[in-house]
């Protein structure tokens, strides 16, 4: 699979594609609201990406930005072919990838000023935390960690933050973390967890992770979660705030149920939980009460950022 995530005009996310599926979204994009293609690394880094636009019968305008606004390439291709070899060359980081192709660079006009944070007396120090500890938790994108910087310290007369200022000391930050997790060797738990969640979402559970605010919003949201995937015998996710907690050294916590209310049900939806997390290396803790959450601890949160 190529480490790259592929967004389209549409509002598709595809994560981890294969050469074929990147060639398959080239050769598809052409029609209004399917036009053009995103894609970054994983992890997402600041100023680089690569990507395409094409309306149909027309050629294919395929860009690439190395890091900054003075490495912002540019060329126009009459067909999808050489596309899809340049941008899953990009995506494998292949030694001259870009060859064969005109490229030219694109004037994309003077970088913007970004003015020093201007905060008072422990707000920087009171922010980086907040922001840091998003990081650790591991869900979040560029775009999202920038937008919880900006509005972080906003009151009802004052905005001391701008969406640059924010995306600023947020890209800093990010690139800290990325630096860390480079050094993070095999599977993480977070990880193992995953390929739990993505087990018993194969036997029939909706499994979620990081799914909603708290735990009213995620039994509310759950049902409708199970409905888009033709209905599911029963159901298991952990909240933001689980997440948060589990970041922090304290275990996590994971809800769990089945759609027809029973406790019957529930117990045996909590027992296939249990099983899966502790298949892939972790522990548990379960008295197998049906009304008592199961917790997986200990856990260390390692979750590599995606973007």
């Amino acid at each position: 699979m190529l480490e790259i995530v592929v967004k389209t005009e549409n509002w598709e996310r595809h994560e981890r594609v294969s050469a074929e599926e990147l060639a398959g979204l080239v050769r598809r994009i052409g029609e209004d609201g399917d036009r053009f293609l995103i894609l970054q690394r994983i992890p997402d880094l600041p100023d680089v990406f690569a990507q395409v636009w094409h309306k149909a019968g027309g050629d294919y305008e395929l860009e690439h930005r190395d890091g900054s606004a003075d490495r912002h390439y540019q060329v126009m291709v009459d067909g999808p072919e050489a596309v899809i070899a340049a941008l899953t060359g990009w995506a494998r980081r292949q030694e001259g990838w870009e060859g064969g192709l005109d490229w030219s660079l694109l004037d994309m006009g003077p970088a913007r000023e970004v003015p020093p944070l201007e905060l008072e007396a422990g707000e920087r120090e009171e922010l980086e935390r907040h922001v840091r500890e998003v990081l650790a938790a591991g869900y979040v994108s560029r775009e999202q960690l920038a937008e919880t910087a900006e509005e972080y310290l906003v009151t009802e007369d004052r905005r001391p933050v701008s969406p640059d200022q924010a995306q600023a000391l947020t890209d800093r930050l990010w690139l800290e973390r990325v630096a860390e997790q480079a050094s993070w060797r095999g599977e993480t738990d977070p990880e193992r967890l995953t390929r739990a969640f993505d087990a018993l979402q194969e036997a029939g559970i909706t499994a979620r992770e990081n799914f909603t605010c708290c735990r009213s919003c995620g039994q509310a949201e759950i049902g409708a979660e199970a409905e888009d995937e033709g209905g599911t015998r029963g159901f298991v996710y952990f909240h933001s705030q689980c997440t948060d907690s589990a970041a922090a050294g304290h275990g996590l916590m994971l809800l769990y149920g089945g759609f027809d209310g029973s406790s019957e049900t529930t117990a045996s939806v909590g027992r296939e939980v249990v099983a899966a997390i502790e298949a892939v290396g972790l522990r548990t803790d379960w008295d197998g009460d049906p009304g008592k959450a199961v917790t997986v601890a200990p856990l260390d949160w390692r979750r590599r950022l995606v973007g």
